[in-house]
């Protein structure tokens, strides 16, 4: 009588001694690289507490020496940073969404190999990442369409990437035909189709993109520099990278040397802490969209 194999129980893979032996040096490597890249935020935040006098004696390692909260009361409370923190709240939403919603604008319809135009639209874009007019034409530019010291020239700039056009692009070039197909024969037109159909496909790539743009709406400091001069409008980065430059008038001379030996460790943390508290709600979504809008199978 032959011997019947039992499918149902699960079919155990021995692994080998050399798999194995990749699997602890695997993780042995991924433990130190994860500790390389966390050690300067550790030491970043341990110097935001620390003493100057700690600071300067090279005593701060992973832990505050003599633990100070001065620094972030006298930037907290200093001058416009809270205002400033809240203009750059705005200008990142804001310009996430007009970014976004632009850049899909212009994606969509490249994806599609039969609008009229497409070979020759589509070079020309790519063109623009590699050959721009510099920063004077641009200033120019502004100037010409009276946008200095405005809120729109500080976010129209940076609101199409065409890196990020590319890649929304190739995601969208994977979004099934059919469906696109089955939306128009239900009565949609390609307004429609874009919005009910290919947008809600594209919540990884669209989630990436949205880090993307928020994390340089974040940072941005060089447009503030260049076109708003009313310090309310300033954003929080280009406030915290003129009170690093440039000292600011205290009474306390003890207090300008305490606030100058580590104000660059506070400023990093208040500036970095929010993207990275946001990173870890979209990471999935980050993952995603960089493997289906970066690679086209």
């Amino acid at each position: 009588m032959a011997k019947t194999l039992d499918t149902t129980k699960p079919v155990k893979i021995k692994e080998s001694v050399g798999y194995r032996v990749f699997q602890v040096f695997n993780t042995i490597l991924m433990i130190i690289i994860c500790c390389a890249m966390l050690y300067p935020f550790l030491y970043l935040i341990a110097q935001s507490f620390s003493s100057a006098d700690a600071i300067i004696a090279g005593k701060v390692s992973l832990l505050p020496v003599d633990f100070s909260v001065s620094t972030y009361v006298y930037v907290l409370t200093g001058g416009q940073f809270i205002q400033n923190y809240g203009n750059t709240i705005i200008y990142a939403i804001l310009g996430t969404f007009l970014a976004l919603f632009t850049s899909a604008l212009l994606a969509y319809p490249l994806s599609k190999p039969e609008l009229r135009g497409n070979k020759v639209i589509g070079p020309l874009i790519i063109f623009t990442m590699y050959f721009g007019g510099g920063m004077i034409p641009n200033y120019i530019l502004m100037i010409s369409l009276g946008l200095r010291d405005t809120v729109a020239a500080f976010i129209l700039p940076g609101m199409i990437s065409t890196y990020y056009v590319i890649l929304m692009r190739s995601f969208f070039e994977t979004v099934p035909r059919e469906l696109e197909e089955a939306g128009e024969i239900d009565g949609l037109n390609k307004f429609g189709v874009f919005f009910q159909v290919a947008l809600p496909l594209s919540k990884p790539i669209m989630a990436t993109m949205a880090l993307f743009y928020l994390v340089q709406y974040w940072n941005n400091w060089f447009d503030a520099f260049l076109y708003l001069d009313t310090q309310s409008k300033w954003p929080v980065a280009y406030y915290l990278r003129n009170l690093i430059s440039t000292s600011q008038s205290v009474e306390d001379a003890a207090e300008t040397l305490s606030i100058s030996a580590n104000i660059k460790s506070c400023a990093m943390v208040l500036t970095a802490a929010p993207i990275i508290c946001v990173y870890p709600f979209i990471q999935k979504y980050f993952v995603q969209g960089m493997m289906l809008g970066g690679v086209k199978g």
